[in-house]
């Protein structure tokens, strides 16, 4: 039995170029047994290319994918049996029932004949597909459509689900659903989901792995991004009394970086954002000087940044910085040509004073 922090999935200096165009840049990370991974990123980050390459769907231009200590290219057959996949459009085929398409994928994966009935009505069971199951997938609904695919990554049950945007279409009752489903799941198997539903991934996932224009952004505990990025304390107050006198007292409070005086909604009250370098927490202080100064406190916050906050910080920075890197390109290149034209312009006014000498 394999005990929890086993590297399931280790993805080393891994490349995808196609022509000009390099979809995944020299990304490494690995994936722990017993864990749900978030994978985000931008569109065009590079997210459904990596999955393809990690699922063996398509080859990497360079780098390494090992599933459970298989490589992806050199075992295969090994590696495809560790993992369950369901692409962002589950591959499903509208003119056959639930259970014939289910036991077609069984037969597939090659589960023996004689455990292939029961294997398919346990999972239809675990999925709660038995309503559906004599349907034709056509008519059944887009939530139902999403549970079948991830009833056919489950056939064989294998130790990895990748979930390529689970719960895109969905509604809000059918994205509950199928968070619950996801979180059962993660008692048996190791799950890496990728969703644009930021909300979902910051409820459901253990560890989050961003990405941006093919490169790893960051990677850690939804606790450990938020940490990360927190570099400055940040406090809402809502206090009962003028700008004027808040103003005063907050000046004489020297750890405050910066702070912004409004209108609060109750009456005679003022509401105060400030920040504080270092991330210190001086709650008590402000609570003493400005009580003191007869400044009733009415409601105190600790800001804290949103994973939706991370997300667009981090890939930001991505972007800015890749960005910078194609214009300082651009302009070692308009460098070089300048360079030729100054040479070919010596060279013609040399081969001109040749002539004239001749």
């Amino acid at each position: 039995m394999e005990k929890e922090g086993h590297i399931l999935i280790q993805v080393e200096h891994l490349v995808k170029r196609y022509g000009a165009h390099t979809a995944v840049d020299d990304l490494s990370f690995t994936v722990e047994k017993g864990q749900i991974y978030g994978f985000l990123g931008p569109n065009g980050a590079g997210k459904s290319t990596t999955m393809n390459i990690m699922t063996g769907y398509i080859a990497a231009s360079s780098g390494t994918v090992v599933i459970n200590g298989n490589d992806i290219l050199k075992e295969p057959v090994n590696a495809k049996k560790c993992i369950g996949y369901l692409p962002e459009i589950p591959p499903l085929y509208p003119d056959m029932t639930v259970w014939e398409y289910l036991l077609f994928a069984a037969e597939l994966k090659k589960v023996p004949g004689k455990q292939r009935i029961e294997h398919v009505e346990e999972i239809v069971q675990k999925l709660q597909l038995s309503d559906v199951e004599e349907r034709l997938i056509k008519n059944i609904s887009k939530g139902y459509k999403q549970r079948v695919g991830l009833a056919q990554a489950l056939i064989g049950y294998p130790e990895i689900l990748i979930l390529d945007e689970p719960m895109v279409g969905l509604d809000p009752k059918q994205i509950i659903e199928m968070r619950d489903l996801i979180k059962g799941l993660a008692k048996e198997h190791t799950i890496i989901l990728s969703s644009h539903i930021l909300s979902e991934v910051s409820a459901v996932c253990d560890h989050i792995i961003i990405i941006s224009g093919g490169k790893l952004a960051a990677s850690g505990s939804p606790e450990e991004l938020q940490e990360m990025m927190q570099t400055k304390a940040e406090l809402e107050l809502v206090v009962l009394g003028t700008r004027e006198q808040a103003d005063e007292i907050l000046q004489q409070i020297n750890e405050i970086e910066s702070y912004e005086i409004n209108n609060a909604e109750e009456a005679d009250c003022v509401k105060i954002r400030l920040d504080v370098s270092g991330d210190k927490d001086i709650r008590k202080e402000i609570s003493v000087a400005l009580s003191g100064a007869g400044l009733p406190i009415m409601s105190m916050n600790r800001m804290e940044k949103s994973l939706e906050d991370i997300f667009l910080k981090l890939t930001d920075e991505s972007e800015t910085e890749e960005n910078a890197g194609s214009i300082e390109t651009e302009e070692s290149v308009q460098t070089d040509v300048s360079d030729d034209i100054e040479e070919n312009e010596m060279n013609e006014q040399e081969e001109s004073d040749d002539d004239g000498n001749l």
